[in-house]
């Protein structure tokens, strides 16, 4: 249960340490996409810290791991919705 909350605490400040790095008008509002943004970076930062070595199987991503994987999530919406006539 701790475990979880910690993971919903990290990804909550991942998202908005991303989100201040990152500024654009169409950034993910509100607590639930910042969190989901900070988790979903901590996904990324794995997956990536992971084949390039940095990371072994069953250790986790830490904050600053998190919001550079935050960044990159958040650069990928940016190009996915300026790529286009989407407008969410």
């Amino acid at each position: 249960m701790f475990h979880l909350i910690g993971i919903v605490i990290v990804g909550f400040l991942a998202g908005i340490i991303a989100r201040f790095l990152s500024p654009a008008p169409n950034n993910p509002q509100g607590f639930l996409l910042t969190t989901l943004l900070g988790i979903a970076g901590a996904f990324v930062a794995n997956f990536i810290g992971y084949h390039l070595g940095l990371y072994s199987h069953g250790h986790h991503v830490g904050l600053i791991g998190s919001t550079i994987g935050a960044v990159i999530v958040l650069a990928i919406w940016h190009w996915y919705y300026q790529s286009g006539s989407r407008s969410y």
